[in-house]
């Protein structure tokens, strides 16, 4: 049985987390099944929206603790610094959704918790069912916080909230976190995979070159000069303006009809 799953129809393209024995804690098939399928579908020119998503009721329980508790088996244990090493490659799946130029949407069904958080996190957009679990995880298990959580949770929610949530780990309500700004949109059970469908297919239709621009320039925002982020936002409004999307929008507009993106 694969642990991630694959599928594209319409321009949305669909990745699953597969372990529901385990409520989708992430393993290594996981995490190098989405190193390798994110930056693919990246640069396919059919995908224009990615779904992160997990399977039979969860979104993804983090990391897997049993996993840590039966440690490596024999062997001498890793240092401290070697451990880093091991761990850092994985965590470039938060990077690599956060900086793909297609617009990212995390539908949360059920638990995210810890990592399976931070992944939610690292996607542009989430959606949640009103009932789902999410929670930082990492105080009740004496971590510190991985996949990029620590620089992801205050960008949405500011510090203090940020910090109350890593520290004190409560268990939020799908409708709980759309009241703090940690989701987009929230939805309950009989219409949630309808409200999935509906919310990516809303961004395959859109700009797809102009909202790949968008995500470079509130990325970089996030740590740049004023003068920086105007020098940028000018470089990529010049190279949407020769777009086949900005053309047939200005067109559509001309007729006074609504436009149809391409996504080039």
């Amino acid at each position: 049985m694969s642990h991630l799953l694959e599928s594209i129809e319409d321009g949305v393209a669909t990745l699953t987390m597969n372990r529901p024995e385990a409520r989708n804690a992430m393993n290594a098939e996981i995490i190098e099944g989405l190193r390798e399928a994110l930056p693919r579908l990246g640069a396919d020119n059919d995908v224009r929206c990615v779904v992160l998503t997990g399977a039979n009721g969860a979104f993804c329980a983090g990391g897997d603790v049993k996993g840590f508790a039966s440690g490596g088996g024999g062997g001498t244990a890793p240092t401290i610094e070697q451990r880093a090493q091991m761990l850092r490659p994985g965590f470039d799946v938060s990077r690599i959704l956060h900086e793909l130029p297609k617009p990212t949407l995390a539908a949360i069904p059920g638990a995210a918790a810890g990592a399976g958080l931070s992944l939610a996190l690292a996607c542009d957009l989430r959606i949640a069912l009103d009932t789902a679990k999410l929670t930082t995880a990492f105080s009740k298990v004496g971590l510190s916080g991985d996949y990029g959580i620590s620089h992801f949770l205050p960008y949405l929610l500011g510090q203090a909230k940020a910090r109350e949530l890593l520290f004190t780990a409560p268990v939020l309500s799908g409708a709980q976190a759309f009241e703090l700004g940690l989701v987009n949109r929230v939805a309950v059970a009989e219409d949630f995979e309808t409200a999935v469908k509906s919310f990516a297919t809303e961004l395959a239709e859109a700009a797809t070159v102009a909202i790949g621009y968008m995500k470079k320039n509130l990325n970089a925002a996030h740590h740049s000069t004023l003068t920086e982020t105007l020098d940028r936002e000018a470089a990529h409004m010049a190279r949407c303006f020769t777009t086949e999307d900005h053309k047939s929008a200005v067109q559509a507009f001309v007729e006074k009809r609504s436009p149809k993106f391409s996504g080039a």
